[in-house]
């Protein structure tokens, strides 16, 4: 699997590599490890957006508008594939835990439990929710935003740990183009209705 590129990568580091001759000659020196470590943690962090990545598109395969679209056993045998490729992904556990004091972890709850909330109301208001997550995106960029921002929100981004701003724009990011796929997924419905509708009319006059 690819990872992301650093110019400090950790190789078969062998006992001898870390004993105290070697450090004594300089090839470990404290400043060199510094970048070893954050190298590895880096590529970690990469491991852990591909295998976002790749569980997203697996889930939109199997909820893709094609899938309507061929015979129930092409479309049986392409769940299997699918589910397949799902487990093998979800037995890779990548786990990069991040450093917080109190203040950053109090702001990371916050943060979720406004995301979180917005959420659980989606299916209330499709359309507000897409347009209060787009402020939270908005809170989150250094783009100028297409449209408002929240300002407390971006409040409480500001107080959480450079980590998890960058998982939450993530998370955010993720949340907007489900929902644009579910948007098109369903102007894609209603134009098959309507489409039906208008051809039993047709054959009805």
């Amino acid at each position: 699997m690819r990872r992301a590129g650093c110019e400090h990568r950790i190789t078969h580091l062998t006992k001898a590599q870390v004993t105290g001759t070697a450090v004594s000659n300089g090839l470990f020196s404290l400043a060199s490890l510094h970048y070893m470590v954050e190298a590895f943690r880096d590529a970690a962090s990469a491991m852990e957006q591909e295998k976002e990545i790749l569980l997203e598109m697996i889930h939109n395969i199997q909820n893709s508008q094609d899938m309507r679209h061929i015979s129930e056993g092409e479309r049986e045998e392409l769940n299997l594939t699918a589910n397949r490729l799902m487990g093998r992904t979800l037995t890779v556990e990548v786990s990069v835990e991040t450093i917080r004091n109190a203040q950053q972890q109090e702001s990371l709850l916050h943060a979720t439990k406004m995301i979180d909330e917005i959420v659980s109301k989606l299916l209330d208001d499709l359309e507000d929710a897409k347009m209060r997550l787009m402020s939270l995106y908005g809170a989150c960029t250094s783009d100028v935003p297409a449209g408002p921002i929240d300002q407390k929100f971006q409040s409480v981004v500001i107080g959480c740990a450079i980590e998890d701003q960058k998982k939450i724009k993530r998370r955010l990011e993720t949340l907007l183009r489900n929902l644009e796929n579910s948007e098109k997924s369903i102007t894609l419905l209603e134009h098959q209705k309507s489409s039906v509708r208008q051809s039993c009319n047709s054959k009805q006059d």
